[in-house]
């Protein structure tokens, strides 16, 4: 759902600046192009998501000592008109000088995002290529709607689809020794995400 406040004229684009200033505390919007687009409350599914996807990057990063993990509350300051919050959102450690109170400037290394009903265009085309041109190294999709996870990484300025290792697998290149199991991220309820956590800390997968 998009929103143009009533005190700017419809031909108005909306800046970082009144982002911010329009966006109530803990409300999950995105401003791209110069629109505000409010996100719909979380399913069940897609809330369990973010919380185990967050749980996960939280828990190697810290272990590793990579950088920052953020939620679905955070904006990155792209340009001027462009401030995407993604449902989770990774910064390496040499980057962390980039963020403010409210935000950062630049786009993650790594955004997730979550689909959603009313996201889901966004997602696929709108954000990929926001991300891309921001020069975000790696963009994931998760489409619990699909049962379908896409993990794209940039590539001479380009995202290219990665391939998985025997079809499940996924090695991150930023969040380095990491992986994901695409098993886990399709399953509903999702598996223990402490035991998942020790999985990939032990790099081991399909151990079991």
């Amino acid at each position: 759902m998009d929103v143009l406040p009533e005190e700017l004229a419809s031909d108005d684009l909306i800046t970082v600046k009144e982002f911010y200033r329009l966006v109530e505390d803990g409300q999950k919007a995105d401003l791209i192009d110069g629109v505000i687009y409010f996100g719909s409350p979380d399913t069940r599914r897609n809330d369990k998501l973010a919380g185990f996807l967050s749980f996960l990057m939280r828990g190697y990063v810290e272990v590793k000592g990579l950088g920052e993990v953020f939620g679905s509350r955070f904006a990155f300051e792209i340009t001027e008109y462009r401030a995407p919050e993604p449902d989770v959102a990774f910064v390496r450690k040499e980057r962390l000088h980039l963020l403010r109170e409210t935000g950062m400037a630049g786009g993650p290394d790594i955004a997730a995002e979550i689909v959603s009903r009313d996201s889901r265009h966004r997602d696929y085309f709108e954000k990929k290529q926001l991300y891309q041109e921001a020069g975000t190294s790696e963009y994931w999709i998760i489409d619990p709607l699909q049962n379908r996870v896409e993990f794209y990484r940039l590539m001479e300025g380009r995202y290219e689809l990665v391939p998985l290792e025997q079809n499940r697998i996924f090695r991150s290149a930023v969040m380095e020794g990491s992986w994901l199991d695409v098993e886990w991220l399709n399953s509903f309820p999702l598996p223990n995400a402490y035991e998942k956590l020790q999985e990939i800390l032990s790099d081991h997968p399909l151990s079991a």
